[in-house]
């Protein structure tokens, strides 16, 4: 595709000389893109091209439409890179493999496990383009993750992305949890603790956890600091400590035991131009595919039914 030449328009959107206004409708971005209104419409239907509603009617930023057309120009990979960062994962750590060993030498898309916070400051200072975010129980995140997004000034530009619920809860040496222990016991054992850095997500469902049992993290035996879920449970497989906070597939792959205490959202947050992407739109293909969904099931925990929808942040 390729746009006409520009013509200014004034203040009432008519075209003067040298370009489209800043925010197009929908007859105006079909001239542009040399397109008719019903292909306009099923782009808008399918998420494909940026726009937004503005009291019943379809608004398209130039600028938006610009870096999208330029993206399908090259390809869709208009920078060539894809830099994931923030909350830790098993199966997107698999997935984004798999999508780096599709796409070989042609675009760099890597995945940084920095936690919540650090993860969504990363993106805010555009030295990442996708944070992955989970801040509590699944049945809040509609509330809990817009909020959180929204104490970063460049939240206005960002949109909030689902990718899947995961089952949270306490990583236990095997031969440490008792059958038929409830929660209360669990924690106050006398067991040696593994906890994630401040600012991840893992952390803050605990702190919640222990809150509602009138604890605090003080009155646990902490022992060392897990920087990612992977690191937490290889301290408990390895004996470095008995029990850590976690996800059952981060459990099954080291082999532990897994006290549940919850589900929670696992959100992509990521700039309105990036989900244009054409590398996080394969992301999101490869994470709706039959195989990750094998994938998933063989780690237990995860719940893929609502992968790819737009929480907040595109209307």
């Amino acid at each position: 595709m390729s746009a006409r030449p520009r013509t200014l328009h004034d203040t009432a959107g008519r075209a003067t000389a040298a370009g489209p206004p800043e925010f197009m409708s929908v007859k105006q971005v079909a001239e542009y893109l040399h397109l008719n209104e019903k292909k306009i419409y099923a782009l808008v239907r399918e998420h494909k091209i940026p726009a937004t509603k503005i009291t019943g009617k379809w608004v398209f930023p130039r600028d938006l439409v610009d870096r999208w057309l330029l993206e399908s120009s090259h390809g869709g990979l208009l920078t060539d890179r894809l830099v994931i960062a923030g909350s830790d994962d098993p199966l997107l750590y698999h997935l984004v493999l798999a999508l780096a060993n599709s796409v070989q030498s042609k675009a760099l898309v890597s995945y940084s496990p920095t936690g919540t916070r650090l993860g969504l400051d990363l993106l805010s200072a555009s030295r990442a383009d996708v944070g992955c975010v989970h801040w509590g129980p699944e049945q809040e995140s509609r509330l809990r993750h817009p909020a959180l997004l929204q104490q970063y000034p460049s939240h206005r530009h960002w949109v909030l992305v689902r990718a899947f619920l995961r089952e949270q809860g306490l990583m236990v040496r095997p031969d440490a949890l008792k059958p038929d222990t409830d929660i209360a016991t669990l924690l106050k054992a006398p067991l040696r603790w593994v906890l994630r850095q401040d600012g991840a997500g893992t952390r803050r469902f605990l702190q919640e956890t222990l809150a509602e049992h009138g604890m605090r993290e003080a009155d646990l035996n902490v022992v060392s600091t897990g920087f990612s879920e992977r690191e937490s449970s290889s301290q408990i497989a390895m004996g470095g400590a008995d029990i850590g906070p976690g996800i059952r597939a981060s459990a099954s792959e080291f082999g532990l035991a897994f006290f549940s205490v919850g589900w929670e959202a696992f959100d992509f947050t990521l700039g309105r131009g990036v989900y244009f992407r054409t590398l996080f739109q394969n992301l999101l293909e490869t994470l709706r595919s039959t195989e990750a969904v094998a994938y998933s099931e063989r780690l237990g925990g995860y719940d893929l039914s609502g992968a790819g929808e737009i929480i907040w942040g595109l209307d």
